[in-house]
């Protein structure tokens, strides 16, 4: 009983970190993508291309991800010529991922 306890009482802490990620927004993420394009969204090149894709992020500072590809297996001889970055919200496919982190494999 106490074990059992003890062992919930450690994975709350998981628990809330992985629901706060998930509840950030959009699609989550399945993973790591390679991205070709990588910058802040208040980036003007990173709002134009937005723009031509019908995507309005005003008011929003959050790293963007441009035409990513997911990485299904890490060391598996592949490699990202991009931008490695898991992110909160793949919501267009891959097209534009938004709310990123930079990752190192």
């Amino acid at each position: 009983m106490v074990f059992s306890r003890a062992l919930i009482l450690a994975a709350l802490p998981l628990l809330a970190v992985a629901t706060a990620i998930q509840g950030r927004g959009g699609a989550p993420s399945s993973g790591a993508s390679c991205c070709s394009t990588v910058g802040q969204s208040s980036d003007p090149a990173i709002v134009s291309q937005l723009g031509l894709l019908g995507i309005i992020l005003s008011g929003l500072d959050v790293l963007v991800g441009l035409d990513c590809s997911p990485i299904t297996v890490i060391g598996a001889g592949g490699s990202c010529s991009g931008t490695t970055v898991t992110c909160t919200d793949n919501s267009q496919g891959g097209l534009v991922e938004i709310g990123c982190l930079p990752i190192t494999l």
